[in-house]
């Protein structure tokens, strides 16, 4: 009898444990609906940024991570490597621990103001549960990156803090066409200058108005943080969204997939960047791209903006996640302008 009730004590102070700690999850993601996230500081000249690749592995990069460096410290910054930047595990930057620890040490050093992602690939999400942010929460830092960096944006939205969107280390070989606005937006973004983009419009888009904290990222990594501690709560946001390499009937099962989840029930939006490289299956789709996501979210009342410049194109310009902006989807041009 003893131990039936000694078993009994134990299950239910179990259950309160489980349910104290569900209910902190959920007052974190809740606190990240209503409340300003806090900005890193913006940077300054003499500030330390360093670049470290979190997930692919860099072969033959070292001429481009040069020109990031030389790019940075042209702003004035000072630069650091990270320590296992250039290592090779099969299609890994190094070791699960190895690039764990050059994040960590990153996110501990006050002293480094950004974190600049060599190059995306995969590899981030095995990372994401390794990691301590306390000191970070002390002294906050931008991360940057995009694709498969989405895992650290959502974490980091999570927490209630800001993130960038944006160029990485290896993004400097690309057309020079674009790539001085590329450079140029990420520096504004970094530096503090507002962020104020206005666009052609596309046929496909869905017009209206919206203001709410931008959210997202790699739609890939989105579906890959379903159902975990770290999936973005969309309600009352403007959803980012990009992808590449990917066949049309996969790229509406992970949006279906977010819509079964809740994503779009409260959204307030949705920005379509780059969809690049979809793939073709034996049996066509049958619609385009834009069609297929409107399709997704016919039932939604809210605007959707086709043919934003960001993700894996030429074009990649910088986006503040966590930060509140102003979306006008309208049939000529169509703005986005991020608050201060």
């Amino acid at each position: 009898m003893k131990q039936l009730s000694y078993c009994i004590l134990l299950i239910f102070f179990m259950n309160i444990s489980c349910t104290t700690t569900q209910q902190t999850i959920t007052k974190s993601n809740k606190a990240t609906m209503s409340k300003t996230l806090i900005k890193p500081p913006y940077l300054k000249k003499g500030d330390t940024v360093v670049i470290l690749s979190p997930a692919g592995i860099l072969v033959n990069k070292q001429p481009q991570i040069e020109k990031a460096k030389q790019l940075l410290q042209s702003w004035g910054l000072n630069v650091i490597l990270g320590k296992n930047i250039f290592n090779q595990n099969n299609q890994f930057a190094g070791t699960d621990e190895e690039r764990t620890s050059d994040f960590q040490n990153a996110l501990d050093n006050k002293n480094i103001k950004a974190i600049w992602c060599s190059r995306g690939g995969y590899g981030s999400v095995r990372l994401l549960d390794k990691l301590d942010y306390s000191n970070f929460i002390e002294h906050p830092k931008w991360v940057i990156g995009y694709s498969d960096i989405t895992a650290f944006h959502n974490q980091i939205h999570n927490l209630g803090f800001e993130s960038i969107h944006g160029i990485m280390g290896i993004s400097l070989n690309k057309n020079l066409e674009y790539l001085e606005e590329n450079k140029n937006s990420l520096k504004d973004a970094l530096f503090g200058k507002q962020l104020s983009y206005t666009i052609e419009s596309s046929n496909y888009n869905k017009l209206g108005e919206a203001t709410g904290k931008l959210v997202g990222g790699n739609l890939t990594l989105l579906h890959t943080m379903l159902g975990s501690k770290t999936s973005i709560d969309t309600s009352g946001k403007i959803l980012f969204i990009e992808e590449i390499g990917e066949y049309a009937y996969h790229i509406d099962r992970m949006l279906q997939s977010l819509k079964r989840a809740g994503y779009f029930d409260n959204c307030k939006g949705i920005i379509v960047g780059d969809f690049s490289n979809v793939k073709k299956n034996s049996t066509p789709w049958g619609t385009s791209i834009e069609q297929l996501i409107l399709d997704v979210v016919e039932e939604y009342n809210f605007p959707v903006l086709f043919n934003f410049p960001a993700g894996h194109e030429e074009k990649n310009l910088a986006l503040i996640f966590g930060r509140t902006v102003e979306l006008k989807v309208k049939k000529d041009q169509s703005t986005l302008i991020f608050k201060k």
